[in-house]
């Protein structure tokens, strides 16, 4: 089958990988209906992270080819969603609701791979999710945010305890700062401030709900928000960049017991200014988002057409046009791309 191959740093190639099987009877096989590239693969293309011939990918939807004996909620021919970390499903982290943290997990990226024609995913009943049926076409970008970027939005939103009546400011403009304003309006948030300087995001996060758009950054930044919330602070604080100076915004920009949901992948170097956090007396909580267990319900709202968060997608180019993609999310010409098969 055709994968894509991070050879190096800023070097993307698309190449012959060996077709997945069945290994487990855990395990589906599934053929890719689309894959996309994530801000998170950005890191190790700009040499943040160590690569060498790394299979890339860890977003899919498609369509089951085969199943383990043991599989019980898909079977070949149905079309599924499925989760950007592997989990089994029925360890007590799973029933308590973070698959993320499964003791059986396993990053996609890490060990499998999705942006090519097939995909072998362990442990499918605790990863996957099959739709009420074949989706239009129209829906797939939709279904295939959900399976990641959308998932992780709405996560950071429920850890900031977004509800009606709050006021919420998002950090991180990039796709999934802009889901998590569309998870914040989706849970009625009365007041959404966005933190982007790029109008074509600013446009879509309006269009999701953003109320405010805020172009300053660090501590200007955190003083206009301070500013359209009287002086108090948002209730609840997204933060979806994983730097230090994003995660000083965030906290500046939280008001006193109020609650930060971050989710924004921090590396090495990256520490929190624990005074600040000290005085601060806020909420933190955060990390791989659990997608597994949103995804239920995540698809249903998208098979309804009560959300459209495929509009996320700004650019799509063939499997084989990989690195195009690469370099147009990396020079911010593309928000999300989209690989098509």
């Amino acid at each position: 089958m055709r994968g894509v191959i991070m050879v190096g740093p800023g070097e993307v190639t698309v190449g012959d990988r060996e077709d997945p099987t069945i290994v487990d009877p855990t395990d589906a096989v599934i053929r890719l209906a689309a894959t996309c590239i994530c801000g998170s693969d950005l890191w190790p293309y700009r040499g943040v992270e160590p690569v060498d011939h790394t299979a890339m990918g860890h977003e899919y939807v498609g369509v089951v080819e085969e199943v383990g004996s043991e599989v019980k909620t898909v079977a070949p021919g149905d079309f599924v969603v499925g989760s950007f970390v592997i989990s089994c499903g029925e360890c007590p982290i799973c029933r308590e609701g973070y698959p993320s943290k499964c003791v059986n997990f396993e990053f996609v990226s890490a060990t499998i791979g999705t942006q090519a024609e097939k995909a072998r995913i362990p442990y499918a009943d605790g990863t996957l999710v099959k739709t009420p049926g074949r989706p239009d076409p129209d829906l797939i970008p939709s279904l295939l945010a959900a399976s990641d970027v959308l998932g992780t939005g709405w996560f950071a939103a429920d850890a900031a305890r977004v509800g009606p009546g709050k006021t919420v400011a998002v950090v991180g403009d990039g796709a999934v700062g802009l889901m998590g304003v569309l998870a914040a309006e989706r849970m009625g948030a009365e007041r959404i401030i966005v933190m982007s300087r790029h109008p074509e995001r600013q446009r879509l996060a309006r269009e999701y709900g953003a109320t405010d758009v805020v172009e300053e950054r660090g501590d200007e930044g955190v003083a206009k928000i301070m500013e359209l919330t009287g002086g108090l602070g948002a209730h609840s604080v997204i933060e979806a960049v994983g730097t230090q100076e994003s995660f000083r915004q965030a906290i500046g920009a939280c008001r006193p017991g109020g609650h930060i949901g971050f989710v924004g992948v921090a590396h090495d170097g990256v520490t929190l200014p624990m005074d600040q956090v000290f005085f601060a007396e806020v909420h933190l909580f955060g990390g791989p988002a659990p997608v597994r267990r949103y995804l239920p319900d995540l698809i249903d709202l998208i098979w309804k057409r009560e959300i459209d968060p495929g509009k996320v997608f700004d650019l799509a180019l063939p499997l084989e046009r990989a690195a195009e993609g690469y370099a147009a999310m990396d020079e911010r010409r593309a928000t999300k791309v989209m690989l098509t098969l």
